[in-house]
């Protein structure tokens, strides 16, 4: 197994190389550069000019790439022109909020799928097996963001039980039993609004593998033996369905990341995914790059966790 990780782990060396090369491509192809619209435009040209020259902006790309990807394997993606603060710590300063906002959702998210996709499964074709499944059609079918709106106006502005904005109320001092709760309280709303969406994908997929799993020839010759209906789903049929589910786990992890970035603006919730998209706007290259770069490299991670994490659950798999 750690072989295994190791190689893994060297082949996504070149890969995040590559990745690395496409984001700040397509960074550089954004019109405009970090400094516009950010000075007055009383300002003379040349001074602007003079200050793009000593920033290096006027490069070619492939040097400005070499002095970016040389300091961002040191940990330093540049400065931040709309924060005034390295761009290490800005993320730092974002990066503990989604992760607690994709904990929370991903908690949700298995809370509501198991025993959906259960119910659905184990008593297909009946009513409630109909009314979940109408459920996922729906969860299909309903945009993130619509949605997300929908939850904030209905709980949020009308019936005023969550709140609309931030991640903690003004004034609560860290480190309190009121501080936690704050946090809890405003994850709540974001976090149930995406999992209740995210959700499924995993209730289909578990749904599908107790009924195909149901048909199978070990599960009738376990029944032919006398054990209970009890036994039969427990010890064959929910253990044997239940493996896609585990492999399917490093991608949940990553797709929620990023479908934080929505949820984030929608909800003004301080994490990485607003702050990417205010970048976005104000042209933040330093910022975009390094964010762009992290969910990569967090989506390439996730594929290895499900190969390894399948590959533990299953011994019939092992990676080579």
């Amino acid at each position: 197994m750690w072989k295994t990780v190791a190689r893994r782990t060297v082949i996504m060396i070149p890969q995040i190389f590559l990745l690395s090369i496409l984001v700040f491509l397509l960074a550089k192809a954004m019109p405009g550069d970090a400094l516009t619209g950010l000075l007055d435009p009383s300002i003379d040209p040349a001074a602007i000019e003079a200050q793009r020259e000593r920033l290096g902006l006027n490069n070619p790309w492939y040097v400005q790439y070499w002095d970016w990807i040389t300091k961002a394997v040191q940990g330093d993606f540049g400065q931040s022109f709309r924060f005034k603060l390295p761009v290490a710590e800005l993320i730092g300063q974002r990066m503990m909020n989604t992760i607690w906002l994709s904990l929370a959702t991903l908690v949700l998210t298995y809370l509501i799928a198991i025993p959906l996709g259960i119910i659905s499964g184990r008593y297909h074709d009946t009513w409630a097996d109909r009314f979940i499944t109408g459920y996922t059609y729906l969860g299909f079918a309903a945009p993130l963001f619509i949605f997300a709106l929908l939850m904030l106006w209905v709980f949020g502005f009308h019936f005023g039980w969550f709140p609309t904005e931030g991640s903690v109320t003004p004034g609560t001092k860290p480190g309190t039993w009121a501080y936690a709760a704050s946090k809890i309280y405003h994850i709540l709303l974001p976090a149930l609004s995406m999992a209740l969406i995210t959700t499924v994908t995993t209730v289909q997929l578990l749904r599908s593998e107790i009924i195909d799993t149901k048909q199978k020839d070990f599960i009738t010759t376990a029944r032919a033996k006398g054990a209970s209906e009890s036994r039969v789903y427990n010890r064959h049929i929910l253990r044997n369905s239940m493996l896609p589910i585990a492999a399917f786990f490093g991608y949940e992890i990553t797709g929620l990341i990023g479908g934080t970035v929505f949820i984030e603006s929608i909800f003004s919730y301080p994490g990485m995914g607003e702050l990417f998209l205010s970048s976005i706007s104000l042209r933040d290259f330093s910022v975009v790059t390094a964010l762009v770069l992290l969910y990569g490299a967090a989506s390439i991670l996730g594929a290895l966790i499900s190969d390894l994490i399948l590959g533990i659950v299953d011994p019939r798999i092992r990676i080579k």
